[in-house]
């Protein structure tokens, strides 16, 4: 009879692999969220350059601008509106991309307690057999000991 019980590795093996896959996703969730910031404050300079060059136009001072003069700031005002738009439009990209790393890391994080549950589990049942063989130790001696003081 094999008197050895050993828990399974591959619960261990599995749960750090679950807990390699977390850390992977959390690293790819601080990179969308620098990402995030940074649009943020792109959008952020965006905005204060297109306000500044609409109070620049609107300003009374500049009714003796030229013709073309104000048609290329407001070329240029149309410009940043278009950029504060594809910044917007990343932005939104960024949040969903978020979102779904939520998703990714809420299901590995199911993953790991998952493993971990079985991991546990199977160290609980190799210590009850241990446990039943200890016991059955003790029984078999205190039954010897007593057959030897009936003897005696």
């Amino acid at each position: 009879m094999n008197d050895q019980v050993i828990a399974r590795p591959c619960w261990k093996v599995l749960t750090e692999k679950a807990e390699d896959k977390i850390t992977a996703i959390h690293n790819e969730m601080n990179l969308a969220r620098k990402r995030l910031e940074s649009l943020q404050s792109s959008e952020k300079r965006v905005q204060v350059m297109y306000n500044e060059y609409r109070d620049k136009i609107n300003t009374e001072g500049n009714q003796s601008l030229g013709m073309s003069e104000a048609m290329n700031q407001r070329q240029f005002m149309s410009q940043l509106l278009t950029l504060m738009q594809r910044v917007k439009i990343d932005i939104q990209h960024t949040d969903n991309l978020m979102l779904s790393i939520k998703e990714r890391l809420l299901e590995a994080e199911r993953e790991r307690i998952k493993m971990q549950t079985l991991a546990d589990q199977n160290a609980s049942a190799v210590q009850k057999v241990l446990n039943k063989r200890e016991q059955k130790k003790m029984d078999d001696l205190g039954v010897m000991q007593f057959n030897l003081q009936a003897q005696n």
